[in-house]
């Protein structure tokens, strides 16, 4: 069955993958949960809502994992196509998700905005 959504891998300008590079370093369990849930999301979209995903703050969401206390998350956003971005994921130590992670989701959203542009340039 085909997906409704297209979750993809943000590419920093070192051509490597941080959202990817992060789930990859969790032991199986837990990569193999962020994985699920990642499916979970391509089949809802925006549709999807608490427990598995949270709205943070001007388009930047957060998909969720926990196994055990780890609580493990995943930033994304929103590209026309239906396309899904992972920017990076971080392990959740506090209740609130830091301002910095969602800058940094913010940043990478900036820098993959301007790398279409470039494309859709030279296509």
């Amino acid at each position: 069955m085909e997906k409704k959504y297209k979750v993809e891998f943000f590419e920093n300008s070192n051509c490597t993958y941080p959202a990817e590079e992060y789930i990859d370093s969790h032991d199986a369990k837990m990569a193999a949960k962020v994985y699920r849930t990642l499916s979970i999301l391509e089949e809802n979209g925006p549709e999807l809502r608490e427990p598995y995903s949270k709205h943070l703050d001007d388009g930047i969401f957060e998909v969720r994992a926990k196994v055990s206390t780890n609580l493990a998350r995943v930033l994304y956003f929103f590209y026309i196509g239906k396309r899904i971005i992972l920017t990076h994921g971080f392990t959740k130590k506090v209740q609130k998700t830091p301002t910095p992670e969602i800058e940094r989701a913010k940043s990478h959203r900036k820098d993959f905005l301007e790398s279409e542009a470039k494309k859709n340039e030279n296509s």
